[in-house]
């Protein structure tokens, strides 16, 4: 999990109150252990072919409009 911040705290959270969906999702998202493991296989491979991608993003149920100019 990330550390320092304290997911007890409502005050840490405060900002939740005024995303989009998107990016409440994302927040989730980022703080879990198999996603954050997964992720990390995916971008050690040099250059991961579009199967390897579609299935990272299919089991996150995960959707690309448009490809990133640099990794996030």
């Amino acid at each position: 999990m990330l550390k320092g911040i304290d997911w007890r705290s409502p005050a840490a959270y405060r900002h939740a109150k005024h995303i989009p969906a998107a990016g409440f999702a994302w927040e989730y998202l980022r703080r879990n252990d198999d996603y954050r493991r997964d992720f990390q296989a995916v971008a050690a491979t040099r250059r991961p072919g579009g199967s390897i991608l579609e299935a990272f993003a299919d089991l996150r149920g995960l959707r690309f409009p448009v490809r990133p100019r640099r990794p996030a």
